[in-house]
């Protein structure tokens, strides 16, 4: 009985071995790839990741020292980052749009920016503000005043200027944490914020 089931065990693993002819066993995935002087590489997409260094998160003495800017980075960096995708979706919709069709785009879409999250940003403070105006401009690649001049115009642009400068805040602040001291300690704490460690 033990050889002939030893037998079987043995035909089995020979069959499954070497397919019987005209069977074909074949795996196929279609893959992207380059040509590269005549030869074929293959081509993967991955996903991003980010390296930082390990002096460019908090350390506890000073995640203890600036309890406030934390607090306030933690509340206004989700703002920002919800305005950098809008922005991005108007772009994309009026780009080639005629002067006018475009203009009330923009009106459109700050009329909903301000019924979705006025409420909330009123009660913020001085200094949340002017984080949040830091912040627009890490995401965006540019000061408030330059997004206010490129949707809504010059004169608008000026108006919100000066009007900001009555509350303490400057529009054409720009954000440079490799320059400044304080975007510095901002930019470290959004990137402890944004991997876990806040």
């Amino acid at each position: 009985m033990k050889k002939v089931l030893y037998i079987s065990s043995l035909l089995f693993l020979l069959a499954a071995a070497f397919p019987l002819q005209g069977q074909v066993i074949a795996e196929r995935k279609v893959r992207f790839g380059i040509i590269v002087d005549g030869d074929t590489l293959p081509y993967y997409h991955l996903k991003e990741i980010h390296i930082i260094e390990s002096g460019s998160l908090l350390t506890e003495t000073e995640i203890r020292k600036n309890q406030k800017l934390i607090r306030n980075v933690k509340k206004m960096l989700p703002y920002a980052k919800i305005g950098k995708q809008r922005l991005d979706i108007l772009e994309k919709q009026i780009a080639g749009l005629p002067k006018k069709e475009r203009r009330a785009a923009i009106k459109a879409a700050e009329k909903n920016l301000l019924a979705d999250f006025s409420d909330e940003l009123k009660d913020c403070t001085i200094s949340q503000g002017k984080v949040l105006l830091k912040l627009i401009d890490r995401e965006t690649g540019r000061t408030s005043y330059v997004l206010v001049d490129e949707l809504r115009g010059k004169i608008r642009a000026g108006f919100y200027q000066a009007f900001a400068r009555l509350f303490g805040y400057n529009l054409k602040a720009g954000y440079d944490p490799k320059n400044n001291k304080d975007d510095n300690l901002m930019e470290r704490i959004v990137l402890s914020v944004e991997h876990g460690k806040l």
